[in-house]
């Protein structure tokens, strides 16, 4: 199976790593020659309209999946015609624009916050005049890690915010009061079986996810996350991982968006899963069986954003396991992450905040 991928960032990097032992081959294409992905497969390298390089990378391949939900859906088009793209062009285009997504909730009725359709300075004050303050304006598209969201909480803060995101299409949302965030990463194979990984409950740090904690216990709201994952995965005859990220509020859960692909808050199932977020998208894209979901005790993931600790004060911490990225330091740059499985839920938090010290010094 020789398996491409578009974007060769860390999430491709990690993919290739699950499916080497499965005796996969890759390929992988990015716009810079200094991917990550390209420390251990090889790289063809070109804009994502660049037609000749899209043809030259999809020749010969099997299947191609992409490891970034804004790779172009033109491109993955384009790279259909010599190979079966998965997931989707139809699922990615979907969980490109927020408000196709949010018409999917309601479709499949599935709770979302209130929201409406932004083009205009007066589609935002009719919206927010309607929904209520305070909210969020979020573009439709290229927002991920906080990108491209402004909060709103009095009406002087419309046109600042309508200003802030360059007049760009976008959705006005309500702040919903939640108690926390959970992801739920789902697996839904060719011949659609599908699986599903325990709920992570997740903390951000500026925007960008900070530590998962995973498995969250409650098995109403497991089975209540699954249900919405499973008519998703239905109606867009999806095939590979997805996350769905959702708030947790008085009345239950509220879908909050859908990542088409492996996911930073399913990173625990590395080494914390019986099998990893990787290698089940692996399976799924090829045909194979999925693999078992279950964790292997009480997991925990910390992002290294801007800087990396010391490799050495990392590893002489018991029972971590470090990812690095081999990226250069930049603010708001992912470049690595490390994971713990204990015994116990204690044992875990004691760890997960061991290394969030060292994450943030």
């Amino acid at each position: 199976m020789h398996v491409g991928i578009l974007g060769a960032g860390q999430l491709g990097r990690m993919l290739v790593l699950a499916g080497v032992p499965l005796g996969m081959r890759f390929r992988l294409y990015d716009r810079v020659a200094d991917a990550p992905g390209g420390a251990v497969a090889p790289l063809v390298t070109g804009d994502f309209d660049d037609r000749r390089a899209l043809a030259r990378f999809a020749r010969g391949l099997d299947v191609v999946t992409f490891d970034w939900e804004n790779v172009p859906v033109d491109s993955t088009r384009r790279v259909a015609a010599f190979a079966r793209v998965a997931p989707s062009p139809t699922a990615l285009a979907v969980a490109q624009d927020r408000w196709a997504e949010k018409r999917l909730f309601s479709r499949l009725d599935i709770p979302a916050a209130p929201s409406a359709r932004v083009d205009r300075m007066q589609d935002l004050e009719r919206a927010a005049r309607r929904i209520g303050l305070p909210g969020i304006v979020k573009t439709r598209r290229l927002g991920y890690d906080g990108k491209g969201q402004v909060v709103v909480r009095q009406t002087a803060d419309l046109a600042v915010a309508w200003g802030r995101l360059q007049c760009q299409p976008s959705i006005y949302e309500r702040m919903l009061r939640f108690r926390r965030e959970v992801s739920l990463v789902a697996v839904r194979g060719r011949d659609g079986s599908t699986a599903f990984y325990p709920l992570a409950e997740n903390a951000h740090r500026d925007g960008i996810l900070s530590v998962s904690r995973a498995p969250y216990l409650s098995p109403s709201l497991q089975r209540l996350a699954e249900e919405h994952a499973r008519r998703i995965l239905r109606h867009l005859r999806y095939v590979g991982v997805l996350c769905v990220e959702f708030f947790v509020t008085r009345d239950g859960l509220v879908a909050n968006e859908i990542a088409p692909r492996v996911h930073n808050s399913g990173h625990w199932t590395i080494e914390g899963a019986e099998t990893s977020q990787f290698e089940n998208h692996l399976r799924a894209i090829a045909g194979l069986p999925l693999g078992e979901t279950r964790a292997r005790g009480h997991c925990a993931m910390v992002n290294f954003v801007g800087r990396m600790p010391p490799r050495g004060e990392l590893l002489s911490l018991p029972g971590v396991h470090l990812h690095d990225y081999c990226k250069a330091p930049r603010p708001g740059r992912k470049l690595g992450h490390a994971t713990f499985v204990g015994r116990t839920r204690r044992e875990r938090d004691l760890c997960a905040d061991r290394l969030l010290r060292h994450a943030t010094r």
